[in-house]
């Protein structure tokens, strides 16, 4: 059950106002739901409005950092010179790369190359070439608040294969993303961009998926991106998540380098993209925090 709560009282959410002038009917319209058979978030999901000004602050440097590693790269540049980007960026903005040392990560950005599906290392030795392309995963923190998103760059002029590759993961986060209302469900989401994806000789990766920002890095709920209409955690106001599948051409499957543990690439060596907003649920429909 959800928790109760004397009408009169403060509201759990910490906006100091009564619970009856606050959530109270969105409880009870979670409950109606709950019921019913559905998933649906839990209080510490919600984010007060004081909450979601800090997060967006956050996103503003996510956004500058991203802008910045935008605006040099190109052929011939080490992923090692965009860590170095992002984290003077975010640095000098006042934040802190969210990714460095978290669970022993090395870097302050993932740089994933061609076939790299997420979580890959910058390196000296990892030169981009033209024809590449390349997802950078960008993450801040900012007075204790987090963001996160990523882009894809082509590095000059890549193949029609490719290009294609990336325009079509860029679709699927933008159908998804028409999907994000409140009351609906991940699943929605999910299915408008696993369809197409696969309309298109695509598939996505099952096992790695979005999660929940804002107060932590990584927070529940997790986000698939092949589930089906109607099915997964109902979306509520003040959901804060992330829309990021990982689109490969060909094969789903993938594997992790046993050298270090965290870079994944497709398991058929075919190329794969990416693309992550993070998004809010409004009481109307949805906003995007940072991309």
């Amino acid at each position: 059950m959800l928790e109760k709560l004397g009408r009169n009282l403060p509201c759990w959410c910490g906006s100091g106002r009564k619970y009856k002038n606050c959530h109270a009917a969105f409880d009870e319209r979670l409950q109606t739901a709950r019921d019913a058979g559905h998933i649906v978030p839990k209080h510490k999901m919600i984010k007060n409005p004081q909450q979601i000004a800090k997060i967006k602050a956050s996103c503003v440097v996510n956004i500058a950092v991203l802008d910045a590693v935008a605006a040099a790269i190109g052929p011939g540049m080490p992923t090692s010179e965009i860590d170095r980007i992002v984290y003077e960026t975010t640095t000098r903005m006042g934040g802190i790369p969210a990714p460095l040392n978290y669970e022993g990560y090395p870097y302050s950005v993932c740089t994933s190359v061609n076939e790299q599906v997420c979580h890959g290392f910058p390196s000296d030795q990892v030169i981009l070439r033209e024809g590449d392309i390349v997802n950078v995963d960008c993450s801040t923190i900012l007075d204790g608040y987090f963001s996160d998103s990523s882009r894809m760059f082509c590095i000059g002029e890549v193949s029609p294969e490719k290009k294609k590759l990336v325009q079509v993961t860029h679709e699927c986060v933008q159908l998804g993303l028409e999907q994000v209302r409140p009351w609906g469900f991940l699943g929605d989401m999910g299915q408008a961009i696993d369809d197409h994806a696969r309309a298109n000789g695509y598939s996505v990766v099952r096992n790695i998926g979005g999660h929940g920002c804002g107060l932590e890095f990584h927070e529940d709920p997790f986000v698939s991106y092949v589930t089906r209409r109607g099915e997964d955690m109902m979306m509520a106001p003040g959901m804060i998540f992330t829309i990021e599948p990982m689109v490969n051409m060909g094969t789903w499957e993938h594997v992790t380098d046993p050298r270090n543990g965290w870079e994944v690439s497709t398991k058929d060596g075919l190329p794969s993209a990416q693309e992550e907003i993070m998004v809010l649920v409004t009481e109307d429909g949805h906003e995007v925090l940072s991309w």
